[in-house]
């Protein structure tokens, strides 16, 4: 056997194995093995099996030397085709003993769909059609069976169809996947006159005068295909070979090119004027390029992947050879290229596409006559002599309209924002064709400019404008700092989408709630916007907070110096600069104080005003954060988010206003416990006195009275019940957040336990509000991320969370034992690295330390840190939990347990090694929900100590 592959190994650089050695090789097995079809088959699959993994492992060295996915496409295709024709001969001649059947009699083994094209990937599936004589003879059916069970033998996704000639074209006219598929049907193996025969009746009688009916097929198919897909080449796990700008829209241009220009090879084109050379030489680069993307996929997992995740991402990176830049990772270079490359595919297929689009479009129905040839001319556009609207799209008087002019190029896209026009596409193919004309002149010129900031603050559809600029080349050449982020992606799982995708969605937010359209989503934003005294910063300030992404230096630093030279060039006063730079430069601050501070805590407020300083700012800072995180992408915005940044909004206004009470804490807890006692007022004096003095100052300022008083209900529903352990759920379909209220004996490992329950039951905590009674109990709340649209759905499962922290608490359940079975079976991502972080601050809060962790997420991860301050004798106060998709950033206001600050340095260093050895090693800690709860001192030693305050 050996000897044998060493014999079918190619020595030519385009071919993986030797097919004549191939049928050499199995005749020997037919010769040798000709007693036992049982034996000969085994012997057969055997070799083949061989033949294959060499072949594929060959492709792969070779793809690895050279990088060249085409070729890697095409040398696995010709390997298939060796096989193939040598099996199709062996069952021919040797199994079924058919070697001198009639020329009449034998059949055709034809490649179509993808195979067709000569082109493979190593797990795309075989797409075969065995093309059957007019008069099918007795051995036809059994060969055909034998093909296909060995390739299925062998591992092969096979693809089959069985049809005469006759059958093909009647299936053709009535289903246009089979047509595209015989499209580009070619002959494997067997009769050559019967594939002539398919080939040719097909061109006549179905191809021909039916041109129209498949370019608009293959447009719908195609629309159809990016709407699944989320209509954006711009996703950061795209899919290679589905998704917008991958391999099936380079595909759908060759088969248009096929049926309708009647063309043999894309290249053809050039000499029929539909594309240029360039264009021509950018197709071919996407298409290689995108070979090897996908065949690294393949070869990398092991199967028929198409989806370019993030835990490929990289070591794709390092197969094609990109290397880390300042700025800029290995793995976010190479995507990068990849959404170029992507934006290039959308550049060729949008050219060409939409032309036959426009070229095949139907005329209004019920237009005829007169009328209809009216319809169909140009008419003029109202103050411009270099344009025209040609079937309701922006079309050029004149094609040297931007030589002429180059301001043209920005006019265009202007004329087509105040008149609500469409692109026509031979005007968007000269767009692209003249950006050699956007130069230092037309970005210096006056006009230019305000035209391009109208496009940027129009009241109709910026967004819509300025992704056209960006897809046909224009945005990025006009303002290059732009250019630089145009394609680049980010290496997390937090941002969906690229940097300009992410910048010109963000617009698009804004132009919403400008609009009105956005008060249900965005009260408070939609309440403050027609207040804006400057629309033009805020809007600019919008396109550019995240210009200066993948430089050394911090992109909100960099992306404010960008502002300074930039605004004052598209017209916008020094003070209006100074805005834009400053909004840009903070654009983080609103978002990271909402989501990682204590919004009770007064410190808080008093440092963020110090930061903003009017009301004005407070504003506009408002707005840019919700466009900011509404753009990141689905599912990143929320209900909660939204209440933390109005909680941290009104306070600071009332700040800023002056609106801040000067009565004492003391003075206020009080009035705040006498509230509660009044609003219990149904409740016997001596349950209204007990109930209403449970609480310490931090509670009664911090909680709303309506919860206070729903608080007071569960604790006297318990106590009368007799349960040292009760909790209580409450949903906020509004805020996307589902309330869990624990109550509990406390002792110092108990948010340990709540979380680690959380965590085992699949719940992401938001937020937690931690209270301790005067009678030594916890009364906790966690904030958990809604999963169900419906409340009876969701309270169901916030029923069972409950249950679980109830059985976790009382010992009926161990924790490390649930958390484990939770995290079975998962597989543990490799893609990110991110070096666990811990800053300790006393700066942050006038009352506590602040400690802050950043690190890798993982299921309990947060039940581990909170155990692990609890071993380290800390009193958590209040905690805020943030995500960043892969990435938590979690903050913890803290005192010893006589209510101090931590300000000893040995005690820091030591807190923040030990928070860095559970983050980096994943340590459980034993008793972490063991099977019972220990009791804690922190009560004694806290009573004593308020004793003797």
């Amino acid at each position: 056997m050996s000897a044998a592959l060493n014999d079918i190994r190619s020595t030519d650089p385009e071919r993986l194995i030797d097919g004549e050695a191939l049928r050499k090789a199995l005749s020997l097995i037919a010769s040798t093995q000709a007693e036992s079809a049982a034996g000969m088959r085994t012997a057969v699959l055997q070799l083949l099996k061989k033949v294959k993994a060499e072949g594929l492992a060959e492709a792969r060295a070779r793809l690895d030397a050279d990088r060249l996915g085409i070729v890697c496409a095409r040398r696995i295709s010709r390997m298939m085709d060796d096989m193939i024709a040598a099996l199709h001969d062996f069952a021919v001649n040797h199994v079924f003993g058919a070697a001198n059947a009639a020329a009449d009699a034998r059949i055709a083994v034809m490649a179509v769909g993808g195979y067709g094209r000569g082109t493979l990937a190593p797990g795309s599936d075989i797409d075969l059609l065995f093309l059957l004589p007019q008069k099918p003879a007795a051995w036809n059916a059994p060969v055909i069976e034998y093909i296909l069970l060995l390739l299925w033998d062998l591992g092969f996704k096979v693809g089959h169809a069985t049809r005469t000639v006759e059958q093909c074209l009647v299936s053709a006219k009535g289903d246009m996947t089979i047509r595209t598929a015989l499209l580009e049907a070619r002959l494997v193996s067997g009769s050559e006159p019967l594939a002539e025969s398919l080939a040719n009746r097909f061109d006549w009688e179905v191809v021909l005068n039916t041109g129209a009916e498949f370019v608009a097929a293959k447009l719908e198919e195609r629309d159809e295909r990016h709407r699944k897909s989320g209509d954006t080449r711009y996703l950061v796990e795209p899919n290679v070979k589905e998704g917008k700008g991958g391999l099936r829209d380079l595909h759908t241009l060759f088969w248009i090119s096929k049926y309708y220009y009647r063309v043999k090879e894309p290249g053809d084109l050039v000499k029929l004027g539909v594309l240029s050379r360039h264009e021509w030489q950018l197709f071919q680069k996407a298409e290689d390029f995108l070979w090897a993307v996908r065949c690294f996929l393949h070869f990398l997992t092991g199967k028929a992947e198409e989806r370019l995740s993030f835990d490929v991402q990289r070591d794709i990176a390092q197969s094609l050879g990109y290397q880390s830049r300042p700025g800029l990772s290995d793995v976010e270079r190479f995507m990068k290229h990849y959404f170029l490359v992507a934006k290039d595919v959308g550049d060729l297929t949008r050219i060409f596409c939409a032309a036959l689009e426009d070229q095949q479009a139907k005329e209004a129905p019920g237009i005829t006559g007169m009328f209809r040839r009216f319809s169909n001319r140009k008419r003029k556009i109202a103050g411009t002599l270099d344009f025209v609207v040609d079937r309701g799209r922006i079309a050029l008087a004149h094609p040297d309209v931007f030589k002429r002019d180059p301001v043209n190029i920005i006019r265009f896209f202007h004329m087509a924002d105040i008149n609500k026009l469409e692109f026509h596409p031979d005007a968007l193919k000269r767009v692209t064709r003249s950006l050699s004309l956007i130069n230092q002149d037309l970005r210096e010129n006056e006009e230019a400019n305000r035209l391009f900031l109208s496009i940027v603050t129009s009241k109709r559809d910026p967004a819509l404008i300025l992704r056209r600029m960006n897809e046909a080349g224009v945005l990025g050449r006009f303002i290059p700092d732009f250019g630089k982020i145009v394609s680049m992606m980010q290496f997390n799982m937090y941002h969906h989408y690229t940097v300009d995708e992410h910048l010109i969605r963000s617009l698009d937010v804004l132009a919403e709630i400008d609009q009105g359209r956005a008060g249900e989503v965005h009260p408070l934003a939609a309440t403050v916007m027609p207040g804006i005294a400057d629309r033009e910063a805020l809007y600019v300030a919008v396109l550019l907070h995240d210009i200066a992404k993948g430089r050394q230096e911090d992109h909100s630093i960099a992306g404010a110096k960008v502002a300074r030279k930039l605004c004052p060039r598209l017209g916008l006063s020094p003070r209006q600069t100074d805005l834009v730079a400053w909004l840009i430069e903070e654009h983080l601050l609103m978002s990271m104080v909402a989501q990682t501070r204590d919004l009770n805590d007064r410190k808080t407020i008093t440092d963020f005003a110090e930061r903003v300083q009017s009301l004005e700012r407070l504003k506009l800072l408002l707005i840019l954060t919700v466009c900011d995180i509404r753009a990141v992408g689905p599912g990143v915005w929320n209900g909660w988010k939204g209440q933390l940044l109005r909680t941290l909004y009104y306070e600071t206004e009332l700040l800023l206003s002056g609106g801040f009470s000067e009565v004492s804490r003391k003075e206020r807890a009080e009035q705040a416990e006498h509230a509660l006692a009044d609003a219990l007022s149904e409740w016997s004096q001596k349950d209204r006195r007990h109930y209403s003095r449970l609480h310490y100052q931090p509670y009664l300022l911090s909680v709303p009275l309506e919860d206070q008083v729903r608080h007071a209900q569960f604790i006297r529903q318990a106590d009368k019940a007799g349960q040292a352990l009760a909790t209580m759920v409450r949903t906020h379909s509004f805020h996307a957040i589902t309330e869990i209220t624990v109550l509990s004996p406390d002792h110092p490992r108990l948010l340990a336990v709540i979380t680690g329950a959380c965590a085992a039951a699949g719940a992401n905590i938001a937020d937690a509000e931690i209270f301790t009674t005067t009678d030594g109990r916890a009364l906790d709340t966690i904030h958990i991320n809604r999963a169900f649209e419906k409340d009876e759905d969701e309270l169901r499962r916030a029923g069972t969370i409950g249950k679980m922290i109830e059985d976790v608490l009382s010992g009926k359940k161990r924790l490390p034992e649930v958390i484990a079975t939770r995290t079975k079976g998962k597989k543990k991502s490799r893609a990110f690295v991110i070096p666990p972080g811990v800053t300790i601050s006393n700066s942050l809060s006038n009352k506590f330390t602040v400690i802050e962790i950043e690190c890798l997420d993982r299921t309990g991860l947060l039940s581990e840190i909170t155990g692990a301050l609890a071993d380290l004798s800390l009193d958590i106060a209040s905690a805020r939990i943030t995500t960043f998709g892969e990435k938590v950033i979690d903050t913890f206001y803290v005192t010893d347990l006589v209510g101090q600050k931590i300000t000893n340095e040995n005690r820091s260093s030591a807190i923040i090694q030990r928070l860095k050895a559970v983050m980096s090693e994943g340590e459980t800690e034993k008793d972490a929900g063991g099977a019972r709860v220990p009791e804690s001192p922190r009560q004694e030693i806290q009573k004593k100590a308020r004793s003797e305050a």
